[in-house]
C-alpha cells in the first residue's frame, strides 16, 4: 500500500460524528499518564525532535505522552546511530518503552486467558471479570476500530 494512503487514512477519524470525544494515537506513541483532559499543553506532549530543538521547553519528568516520530526513535527499531539520537534522554526514553511493552500484566490476552483468580473484597474474579469491572467502572466499554498500520 503506498505511503500516502495509509498516512492520510488517518483523516478518516473525522467522518466518526457519531462520538463526542475520540483519541486517536498512532503506533509509535507512548501514554504515561491519564490524558482525559485533552488537549494536552506542550509540557505534557512531547514530539521527540523538541529534545533537540526546544530542550527548555521540555520538563521530561512531567511527560505524559511521548511521540517517537523523529527519525531512528522508534524503540523497536532503535540503534542509537541517526542523528541526535545518542543522546542519553533518549534512551531512557526507548528504555522505559521496552519496560512497559515487557510487563506482561499489562498483556490483554494475559488478563482475559489467565484462568487466575484474583482476591478483590474477598470475592475471587477471573483476570476477565476484572477487566470489565474495570471498564465499567470507568464509564462503560471502549469502542475500538481497527486501522491500517503504518508502522
Amino acid at each position: 500500500m503506498a505511503y500516502y494512503v495509509i498516512n492520510y487514512s488517518k483523516l478518516r477519524i473525522w467522518e466518526f460524528v457519531e462520538y463526542s470525544k475520540m483519541i486517536y494515537l498512532d503506533g509509535d506513541i507512548q501514554v504515561f499518564d491519564n490524558i482525559d483532559h485533552l488537549p494536552i499543553p506542550p509540557i505534557y506532549n512531547l514530539v521527540m525532535a523538541m529534545l533537540w530543538r526546544h530542550p527548555e521547553n521540555i520538563e521530561l519528568d512531567k511527560a505524559k505522552v511521548v511521540h517517537y516520530c523523529a527519525a531512528g526513535s522508534k524503540p523497536w527499531r532503535y540503534i542509537g546511530k541517526e542523528d541526535n539520537m545518542d543522546r542519553e534522554v533518549i534512551k531512557t526514553l526507548v528504555a522505559k518503552w521496552w519496560e512497559i511493552y515487557d510487563d506482561e500484566s499489562l498483556d490483554y490476552n494475559n488478563v482475559v486467558a489467565s484462568g487466575q483468580a484474583a482476591e478483590t473484597d474477598g470475592d475471587k474474579q477471573s483476570g476477565l471479570q476484572l477487566l470489565l469491572a474495570a471498564l465499567s467502572k470507568a464509564g462503560g466499554f471502549v469502542h475500538r476500530i481497527n486501522a491500517p498500520s503504518a508502522a
